[in-house]
């Protein structure tokens, strides 16, 4: 039987989530994996390193790729060095020999320098980020750096950026002065998006039709199932459909698509509810269509106007327990593989 082809679109954690889930349905589904990864990330390492050197910021297209890492023991052991982030190192403690490690977070004023991370270039760095920005610049093209370090890790998918240029987040915001509660403003960047307590009422990109991957759309343009989310709606979903490019090949796809809901609002999406997450996608992207929705019903509460929201985009929707056990808002990637199964192994 021939692989199922899946292209699973976000960044950072919620798009490892889904992969990590894609990776438990390998014992009854035979599936080729590739992840499209949003390129906006300006913020911690990568923001360094993006405003530094260059080039695609690397920490998204990290994550999908230690989520995808192979399970020989070298390269799990290799996955948990890309993931190794450097920490700080007080005054007065050699650089080189054995020692402790500083806590990561320390950035007071017992650190070296005056920056934000002092003299100490590497503090805050996930080791990763390092070599993918260094294979980027040693092989000059972004997409033969990331099938090297997928080489590296043993990944069973394929990672791609949306772009193979790096692009920016802006969105208008009412409410962002909590004293001009009425006032729209724009705010600029992914990471000021991500944390904005305002409403968010639209969102773009710049450069605002950047040139799409073009190996992401072959892959969208032979792919079985499209998966959009879980993971931050305005900053790691939205903006593929943003891109003309992708969103004409996601629109023209012959595959199936299904979007996975998170499971609580987060500070970009604060005031929307599960239907209106939805609703977005249909706002931005008009012509989209939609097979599957897939949502936890604990997170859904009544199911009626997600129901409606989902038919409004030709969507069935599907409830399964996909929540860890604890109580937080966050995805099982055992029991979301477990939910995906029946769902990606179903005939047309």
């Amino acid at each position: 039987m021939t692989a199922r082809r899946v292209v699973a679109f976000g960044g950072g954690h919620g798009l490892s989530v889904s992969l990590r889930a894609l990776r438990h349905c390998a014992p009854e589904l035979d599936l080729d994996i590739t992840a499209v990864v949003t390129v906006g990330d300006d913020g911690g390492s990568s923001g360094r390193l993006r405003a530094e050197r260059g080039g695609l910021p690397p920490g998204d297209l990290r994550q999908a790729l230690v989520a995808l890492a192979g399970d020989h023991p070298a390269t799990r052991r290799s996955a948990g060095l890309f993931q190794h982030r450097f920490a700080a190192v007080p005054l007065g403690v050699p650089r080189s020999g054995a020692r402790d490690p500083a806590p990561a977070a320390a950035d007071g004023p017992e650190r070296r320098g005056a920056g934000p991370h002092g003299s100490d270039g590497l503090a805050g760095h996930a080791v990763g980020n390092l070599v993918l920005c260094g294979l980027m610049e040693l092989l000059g093209d972004p997409v033969a750096a990331l099938e090297h370090a997928g080489a590296m890790l043993g990944a069973v998918g394929r990672v791609l950026p949306m772009s193979r240029q790096p692009v920016g987040i802006e969105a208008r915001v009412r409410g962002v002065d909590p004293a001009a509660p009425d006032e729209v403003r724009t705010v600029r960047g992914q990471h000021q998006v991500a944390v904005t307590t305002g409403h968010v009422e639209s969102l773009r990109l710049t450069p605002a039709a950047p040139a799409a991957c073009a190996e992401a759309l072959a892959a969208i343009g032979s792919a079985d199932w499209l998966i959009f989310g879980p993971g931050s709606w305005y900053t790691s979903v939205l903006p593929h459909l943003l891109v003309p490019q992708l969103a004409d090949a996601i629109v023209s796809s012959p595959a199936r698509r299904l979007v996975t809901l998170n499971l609580a609002a987060e500070k970009e999406t604060l005031g929307l509810s599960v239907a209106d997450h939805l609703a977005a996608l249909r706002w931005y992207l008009p012509e989209l269509k939609v097979d599957l929705v897939l949502a936890d019903a604990k997170a859904v509460g009544d199911p009626e106007p997600v129901e409606r929201a989902a038919e409004s985009l030709g969507a069935r929707l599907v409830l399964a327990p996909v929540a860890v056990l604890d109580g937080t808002p966050r995805h099982d990637p055992a029991a979301l593989g477990a939910a995906l199964v029946p769902v990606l192994g179903a005939d047309r």
